[in-house]
Parts: structure tokens; sequence; C-alpha cells
């Protein structure tokens, strides 16, 4: 195994992990400097998400716990498929409304690579057709079964 395929995906959890969590905890403990004021064109944008009253607090939720399992290497198919979303507006709102291309194209890379390194656990999730998963009975006596042979 090559340096560069042991150390890669542990370097990136923890550069796309460390920001989501402190900037997350941030909204709830306030630590940071405030940030300055963005481009008119994003106020009615950022005016709408606050006026909604829970998505800012939902989306920094979502960021520290992904933000965390990404650091602490748990559960990060989970954290990757919970930070897309977020990725992704954060990147539509820099390339659009407050142009700034270093720090949501970092992000997209880190993310995309982490899937890429992941992508056995994404593999399920791209069959065409799927079925089902049987009761937990009917695991449990096929299992049985399949060992008897």
């Amino acid at each position: 195994m090559s340096l560069f395929a042991k150390w890669g995906p542990r370097v990136a959890r923890v550069v796309l992990g460390l920001p989501f969590f402190v900037i997350g905890l941030s909204h709830f403990v306030p630590f940071m400097p405030p940030q300055p004021p963005p481009p008119p064109e994003a106020l009615p944008f950022i005016t709408g998400l606050m006026a909604a009253g829970y998505l800012m607090p939902l989306v920094k939720v979502i960021e520290v716990a992904a933000g965390l399992a990404l650091l602490t290497n748990r559960f990060v198919p989970l954290a990757l498929t919970l930070l897309a979303p977020i990725i992704i507006n954060i990147a539509g709102f820099h390339f659009t409304l407050a142009p700034s291309y270093a720090m949501p194209t970092v992000f997209i890379v880190l993310g995309l690579y982490l899937a890429w390194s992941y992508r056995a656990a994404f593999a399920p999730l791209f069959r065409a057709r799927a079925e089902p998963a049987a009761p937990a009975t009917e695991q449990a006596s096929s299992a049985q079964a399949a060992h008897a042979r």
C-alpha cells in the first residue's frame, strides 16, 4: 500500500472534518471573531435561512456531528452523505452570491476524494434494483440453514 493510499483518506478526513466541526460549534458557542458582512446579493438568501428559524441550527448540528464523525473515523460514509448537500450549497453560495472559490473547491475535492476512498460503502446505492432486507426472523433462519449445510 502506498503512503498516499494509507494517509490520504486520514488527512482528508481531518482537513474536511475540522472546519465543519469548529464552524458548526461556533454557531452554538461563539468563540470565533465575527465574519464580515456578506455582499448585498447574498442578503436575501441569508435572510431567508435565518427567517426559517430552524434551518441554520439544524445545519449547524449536522455540521458538528458530521465533522466529529470524520475526525473520529466513525460513520464516515454517513457523515459524507450528510455533508454533501451542505457542501453543494456552500459551493453554490460562494460561486454565485459571494464570489470566493478556494474554500468550496477544497470542500468539493475532499468530499469527492473521500467518497471515492469509501466507494465500497456507497456501491449499494447505485444498484438499479434493490431488494428490501428480510425481516430479522427470516435472516436468522436462513443463516442457520446455511450454517447447517
